[in-house]
This record gives C-alpha cells, structure tokens and sequence, in this order.
C-alpha cells in the first residue's frame, strides 16, 4: 500500500467537519429514520461515528477502548463533534503516522489507520446524507484515494462482521457512490416517503 497516496490529518478533519455539518442539520424526527446502512436508523450511525472515532483515539493513545453507551439524540452531534476533535489531535502527534497499532485485520501504520478510519466516515457520511435527504461535499480527490486505499484493504478479504460484499455500481459512478457501494451499499436506496 505504499504507493498509494497517504491521508493526512488535515483531510479528515475536513471531512468530519464536513460529516459533522449533515449531523448539525438532521431534523428531530429524523433521528430514527432508516439509512442505507443495513438495520442501522440514523441515531446509530451517528453513535457508530462518535464510538469508532473515541476506539481509534484511544488505541493512538495506548488506552483501552472505553466503554460503548446509548446518547440522547439532543447530544449527538455535540459528542461528534467532540470526539472527531480528539481523534484529529491525536493523529497529529509527533510521530503517530509512522508506528505500528494493533487491530482486526493485524499489523498497520498509524498513517494506515488514518485512511480506515477516513473511508469509514465517508461511508456513513454518505449514508447520513442519503438518509436525510442532505448532500456530503467533500473533495473528489479524498474520495477516490479513499477507494483506491479500501480496494487495496479489502478486495479478496473476508469481509464478514465488517462490511456486506461489494454491490455493483458503474464506474462512471460519482465516487461517493462508487466507495458506498464498494462498502457494501446499494447506491440506488432512497428514502422512504415520509422519512
């Protein structure tokens, strides 16, 4: 993988700031409304999000991985936002891109884990987005990185417990799309009347 372009801290703050303005802007009935995500309503994205983020900080810090708990919809956002600070700080600390961390799938730079924890964002971005009706801006560039780095992960690994197999999707496919689907996403879901 080290011929692939590398993430840096920079972009995923962009990008939680850009996922955290969808989450600013979901309506209070929203909250329960069915996402792209299998079985996952729009709350448990979110907490997906602010969960993973506080795992990943603390695996840089050397911590156990806290404690996962239930949060009130009128806290959401503000724990997102929260915790992408705290896990953007900590992958700015000297040296954290060049070790090695421990996980599921072995060995990997914490440059590396920047890049799971980056796809994994725009995945639930996209599916946040789609859910409530909103648009994810980000740069095409990140996202097409964010493919090339996940095909590489992933392509002819057994995905089971992470992610569904890879749904089709046109490769004239806007990139958001062409990285959901990728993930396990059928890119032609849409909301539900009402939701």
């Amino acid at each position: 993988m080290a011929s692939l372009a590398q993430s840096t801290p920079d972009q995923l703050a962009h990008a939680s700031a850009a996922v955290g303005v969808l989450i600013h802007d979901i309506e209070s009935d929203q909250w329960s409304s069915p996402t792209p995500c299998t079985e996952w309503p729009v709350r448990r994205v979110v907490g997906h999000l602010v969960g993973m983020n506080l795992v990943f900080a603390a695996m840089l810090a050397g911590e156990d991985a806290p404690a996962r708990h239930d949060i009130a919809d009128e806290e959401l956002a503000a724990r997102y936002d929260s915790s992408s600070a705290l896990l953007v700080e900590r992958f700015t600390s000297p040296g954290i891109l060049e070790r090695d961390f421990g996980g599921p799938m072995g060995s990997v730079s914490g440059a590396d884990r920047l890049q799971i924890r980056l796809y994994d964002l725009i995945a639930h971005g996209w599916d946040l987005a789609r859910a409530t009706g909103q648009a994810l801006v980000l740069p095409e560039q990140m996202v097409e990185d964010s493919i090339a780095f996940a095909t590489a992960q992933l392509e002819g690994v057994d995905r089971s417990g992470r992610f569904h197999p890879a749904y089709p999707c046109p490769a004239s496919a806007d990139p958001l799309d062409r990285l959901a689907a990728f993930l396990g996403r059928d890119v032609t879901w849409s909301r539900p009347v009402g939701a």
